[in-house]
């Protein structure tokens, strides 16, 4: 019985996608099949990045093509490529960065630049080039979280920064260009115009993300990185207490507002779990993160406990995401960057990267 290429990669495409929930066919992810005697070789490509998740695809994938009649042996080859996708306000893409995520929350003191860093190293973990730009001028945190501090961006023409080498990402912060004891007290013109130079003067290298740890609030300075910034996405950082969960509604409809997705939102400091007893408490709430979900119809991304090691791993510069990699909090922003990224994958693709700019002289 010969074996028909077409059919089958038909069928593979009906199988569920673990991550996504939806097969394969919807993303185009199986691209060939390819028949040798009684043996195939299948070629996945996903659409976001996801190392830790390849090797239980590529078993999925083999499984079931070798249910196929006259099958006896299947490989499964499976990658990952990140493209752009389309921005607000039809916005000139970042030159060097593919997507940026605006990490943001409605308040202070939610662990908002915790999960900024944690999430930016977890999509690092998952095979992405990724950086980070610290955009809270009046607190900037990155330089300690990553370890960092004291150190400053080099300059090779007097114009452009290069930035910063962390833990595998690109960083900038305007803490590596200010003493960290001088209080800047500046207005908002001149924050706005600092971040912009922060984010358009730093040399990007071909980053597939940049997730811009913003700062809190829903003020000027928010409103004008919002409508000025290409953002592919903003992920809301809040706890389940009713006061956060007020000023991450405002957050969210300032996004709403300039006409950028909502890619979902993270419950942060979800559940505190005692580390000498056990005993687990909510005590800023519970449920508050995925009913403020339902009410605005997008996406619960995921949930992090009160965990002292979240906190103390940061501080010491070596966030939860590489001090312990192969540990139960480390997958849980594994998982919340996986789902982050397919939000963006399925969003429309921006095809400027792909067509040159003609230019038409007349003789």
């Amino acid at each position: 019985m010969s074996l028909n290429e077409s059919q089958i990669l038909a069928r593979l495409g009906e199988l569920i996608d673990p991550n996504t929930h939806k097969p394969y066919a919807a993303a185009r992810a199986i691209k060939s099949v390819k028949v040798q005697a009684d043996a195939l070789e299948i070629v996945v490509e996903l659409g976001y990045p996801a190392i830790s998740q390849h090797a239980a695809i590529a078993r999925q994938i083999e499984a079931a093509a070798c249910t196929e009649p006259g099958v006896s042996r299947a490989t499964a080859t499976v990658s990952s490529r990140v493209v752009a996708h389309t921005v607000q306000a039809n916005l000139a893409l970042l030159p060097g960065v593919k997507n940026i995520i605006a990490v943001s929350s409605g308040k202070g003191g939610v662990g908002k630049s915790t999960t900024a860093v944690n999430l930016a190293l977890a999509l690092a973990q998952e095979g992405a080039r990724v950086g980070i730009l610290d955009a809270d001028i009046y607190g900037p945190s990155q330089p300690q979280m990553l370890g960092i501090a004291g150190q400053q961006p080099e300059s090779d023409d007097g114009k452009t920064m290069i930035p910063l080498q962390a833990h595998g990402l690109q960083a900038n912060s305007v803490g590596f260009l200010v003493d960290p004891e001088q209080p800047m007290v500046w207005r908002g013109p001149m924050v706005t115009q600092a971040l912009r130079q922060l984010l358009f003067d730093t040399r990007w290298n071909d980053l597939d993300y940049l997730v811009i740890d913003m700062p809190p609030g829903t003020g000027d300075i928010q409103l004008t990185l919002a409508q000025t910034v290409p953002v592919t996405g903003a992920v809301i950082v809040t706890t389940p207490q009713d006061i956060a969960l007020l000023d991450a509604r405002k957050g969210l409809k300032m996004f709403e507002k300039v006409n950028i997705p909502i890619l979902g939102i993270v419950e942060n400091m979800s559940i505190h779990v005692c580390s000498q007893c056990g005993h687990a408490e909510h005590i800023f709430g519970a449920g508050g993160g995925e009913t403020m979900c339902a009410d605005y119809g997008v996406p619960f991304l995921g949930d992090l406990p009160l965990d002292i090691r979240i906190r103390s791993q940061t501080d010491a510069g070596t966030p939860t995401v590489v001090a312990e990699p192969e540990g139960k909090l480390a997958e849980a922003y594994r998982a919340i960057a996986r789902q982050v990224a397919i939000a963006i994958a399925e969003k429309q693709r921006d095809m400027r990267l792909k067509f040159p700019t003609i230019v038409i002289n007349k003789d």
